[in-house]
């Protein structure tokens, strides 16, 4: 730091203040350019080993999600990103999958390297990384699902509002024989969009609606779930999908049958990941606001990290229907 101040022609203290992104408003940008371009010429970069043991923090973010290949979140990642990426912290990525044994390993390596906060996308509906997380003192929010007791902030959607909405725009076009593909129970989403569909169903005064629930949120499982609707239920013209990636399966199913969406069954997904305007047909699902969603967990992490602030807040984003091609009316193609 001494040579970058000799390089730049300013005290030690400026060359602190120019390289922290926290203090560096303090410095006038003349100056604070000259000691960016001498920090380069020299090759010197602050240490964040030794200034973590200084200060306490790490300025590292970690975020657990359950599946890298799932596109839903890619835009949190991106929401996330797009918050903390001028406020000097650094975003570590970690897929946990559904292991709890495994989450917790991680996130005991992670408070070992002096992790500053956590967003956590994998929960369930009483999850042990809470337990974690809060017996350590570690600051964390959660993202897209949410513990059914309020522990930590969590920003979600309207999980139920819309279900409802999904099965209302099915009501809409003439479906009567509306079946669900549900989540995993034990998931926050899983849990409300089922509640929501029921909510649906009572309101709207349909009954017997048959439901198959998915054991996880992926397209094999969602083809499962199609095939014994279409086995128990053949009559059923049209799907509500717990998520996008269980009506792609069910799309699956349905080829295998020789059966045709939305001519023979109509199906709306749930999430709107990036490409489901480009699968065919391209699909009618529910739109969730998944890099706003990213962008106020990171909000609310750095606020109770940087003023210790352990006030519970839920923060429960819109849900609006994307109507394209996967819904028609039942009987289209006969008629």
């Amino acid at each position: 730091m001494a040579d970058v101040a000799a390089a730049a022609g300013v005290h030690s203290s400026t060359v602190s203040r120019a390289l922290n992104p926290d203090t560096r408003k303090m410095v006038v940008p003349e100056l604070v350019d000259k000691v960016l371009a001498a920090a380069k010429d020299l090759g010197y970069r602050v240490d964040p080993i030794a200034k973590s043991l200084r200060t306490g923090k790490s300025r590292l973010i970690g975020v657990l999600i359950p599946d890298i290949a799932n596109t839903l979140f890619a835009p949190i990642l991106s929401g996330i990103n797009d918050w903390l990426r001028n406020t000097g912290y650094s975003v570590i990525v970690a897929e946990v999958g559904n292991d709890v044994a495994k989450q917790l390993e991680l996130a005991d390596r992670l408070a070992a390297q002096r992790i500053d906060g956590l967003v956590l996308g994998t929960v369930s509906r009483s999850d042990p990384l809470v337990d974690f997380c809060i017996d350590n003192g570690i600051p964390a929010v959660l993202v897209n699902r949410a513990e059914t007791s309020s522990r930590l902030s969590a920003v979600i959607s309207d999980d139920m509002a819309g279900m409802q909405i999904a099965v209302e725009h099915l009501h809409q076009l003439g479906h009567r024989k509306i079946a669900h593909i549900a989540g995993p129970p034990e998931h926050s989403t899983g849990f409300l969009r089922r509640r929501g569909f029921d909510f649906a169903a009572s309101s709207l005064e349909l009954k017997d609606l048959p439901c198959e629930v998915a054991s996880a949120y992926n397209r094999s499982e969602g083809a499962s779930a199609m095939n014994r609707l279409l086995d128990r239920r053949p009559d059923i013209t049209a799907v509500a999908a717990a998520n996008d990636l269980l009506a792609l399966g069910a799309y699956d199913a349905l080829a295998l049958r020789s059966l045709s969406c939305p001519d023979d069954i109509s199906i709306v997904g749930h999430n709107d990941m990036p490409l489901m305007d480009i699968v065919h047909p391209p699909l009618t699902t529910i739109r969730i606001g998944h890099k706003e969603m990213g962008r106020q967990a990171a909000q609310l992490l750095q606020q109770a990290i940087e003023h210790n602030d352990q006030t519970c807040r839920n923060i429960v984003l819109p849900a609006s229907l994307i109507v394209r091609k996967s819904t028609l009316p039942p009987g289209s193609r006969r008629g």
